[in-house]
């Protein structure tokens, strides 16, 4: 072979094979980035080619996709469910999902490695391919009654309620909040404009408060430092007394801490129920002063927080009782103050391992997964995350609990033939502005069907919001819902 024939032979082999690593890493390094990419038109009009997977919970339906009998844009989302169920299911758009159509999106849109038999089912028999339908462990009463509640009188907040036994969510309600379906439309400068003005509003509707904020927990946190304080000793019993001064010096500080409103705190000392029960300041911060930063650290962990993040499938924020620093700022963090930062769902996760005897489960929000033809594809496995007490002294801090409601700051959850347990806070934001109010709580106390968190946002509730008079009698309202059927 001649000179000339020998170079473009090398030229055409050397321009083959930078073809063929072009295209590889056009294929294998930057196909999710041009997939999803805005500007790719053919990807746009794929979104709606495929009909997704239905989003249920219980008999309901959240999420669908209706054959709109358009060919280029053939099926859109709607969202029976609305507003009441808009933080679990997010919303499916023209270029971006949220919530639960983003964490299970792959699923809902059929592309999953877990439906690559059923796809080469449709291949074979020419059938359109399907997404899975997700079903949900909320169910409907408990969520409804929630919302009606919560959003009641223009209330801000969130509220989290669990199944002790399993970890499986019954109820995520995060207000104010929006409706989905003015989102799902092809003409995206219509969604663009929907979704910026709800981007716009101080409130951040789309904001899920229920697991994307974390709030000072105030006086709810304080089962976590009794914890601790019932792990270091068993000894400790429910009628142990402690000292309770009506203001609680602290060190290197001329900012003591008093209990709230500067009110006594018995006659100065008092048993372990009674400083729950009237939610005392004062003992607890003594307790955890003398504990120490790493067994409060320790205890709060084995509630977990400040640990692993959580994902339900959705992600959570994290949560934390804050860093290390002197005695003084330890009393603060003990009441749930300082920089203490608690997500409703982690308060109700703690709620929850009180009353499942100290074990606290892995929270989840899919029940199952099943493919177009119902046939079942995944289930849920209750998982435990820990032990975060013994069982005996689970039950000492139940009967505390369940003391609160029947004597203390609770009882406003008083439930007529249930046993009740919780714990009512109040947490100091800034200089002027009102707390927020929380409440955590579980029922039956002997046969605990649920478990749950409430917080009722700074302003919301008015300047008179407490944990007992706001926050109580919501959470009342859903665990009827869900003790009565």
């Amino acid at each position: 072979m001649n000179a000339p024939l020998k170079r473009v032979a090398v030229a055409c082999l050397v321009m083959f094979a930078l073809l063929m690593i072009n295209v590889n890493y056009l294929q294998a390094v930057r196909a999710d980035g041009l997939r999803s990419d805005s500007r790719n038109v053919r990807n746009f009009y794929a979104r709606y080619e495929v009909e997704r997977g239905r989003i249920t919970a219980g008999d309901k339906v959240l999420a669908e996709s209706v054959d709109t009998g358009d060919n280029q844009f053939r099926f859109q989302r709607r969202y029976p469910g609305g507003k009441v169920y808009a933080p679990i299911t997010g919303f499916f758009a023209p270029e971006s999902e949220r919530d639960m159509e983003a964490a299970e999106n792959k699923l809902l849109n059929g592309s999953s490695p877990d439906l690559l038999v059923r796809r080469g089912l449709d291949l074979i028999s020419g059938e359109r391919t399907k997404g899975a339908s997700v079903d949900l462990t909320i169910n409907p009463k408990a969520q409804e009654a929630a919302y009606r509640a919560l959003s009641a009188s223009g209330k801000k907040g969130a509220l989290v309620a669990i199944e002790p036994k399993t970890g499986a969510i019954l109820a995520m309600v995060s207000v104010p909040t929006y409706d989905p379906n003015t989102l799902v439309g092809p003409d995206k400068d219509t969604v663009n404009k929907a979704y910026g003005k709800l981007d716009k509003n101080e409130d951040k509707p789309v904001i899920d408060r229920a697991v994307e904020r974390s709030y000072p927990p105030g006086s709810t946190f304080k089962v976590v430092t009794l914890a601790a304080y019932l792990e270091s000793d068993d000894s400790v019993t429910p009628q142990t007394e402690v000292d309770a001064p009506q203001v609680l010096d602290l060190p290197n500080t001329s900012a003591d801490l008093p209990n709230y409103g500067g009110a006594a705190c018995g006659s100065g000392r008092v048993t372990l129920t009674f400083a729950l029960e009237r939610s005392c300041n004062t003992p607890f911060a003594k307790i955890a002063m003398n504990l120490g930063y790493d067994a409060l650290k320790e205890q709060a962990e084995k509630f977990g927080i400040g640990g692993d993040p959580l994902k339900i499938p959705m992600d959570v924020a994290g949560s934390g009782i804050g860093p290390e620093e002197d005695k003084a700022a330890l009393a603060q963090t003990s009441i749930g103050q300082r920089s203490n930062q608690m997500t409703p769902l982690q308060m109700a996760m703690v709620a929850a391992g009180i009353a499942n005897n100290g074990v606290v489960m892995k929270p989840y929000l899919v029940n199952k997964i099943a493919d177009a033809e119902g046939g079942e594809i995944d289930a849920a496995n209750p998982t435990e995350l820990s032990t975060a007490m013994s069982e005996e002294n689970a039950a000492k801090l139940k009967e505390m609990m369940v003391s609160v409601v029947n004597n203390g700051t609770a009882n406003a959850a008083q439930i007529p033939g249930v046993t009740v347990g919780g714990k009512t806070g109040t947490a100091e934001t800034a200089r002027g502005k009102a707390p927020h109010a929380w409440f955590i709580s579980f029922a039956p106390a002997e046969d605990p069907k649920i478990a749950l968190a409430l917080i009722v946002e700074s302003g919301s509730a008015g300047d008179d919001a407490s944990g007992g008079h706001t926050a109580a009698p919501i959470a009342k309202s859903v665990m009827e819902a869900v003790l009565g059927g």
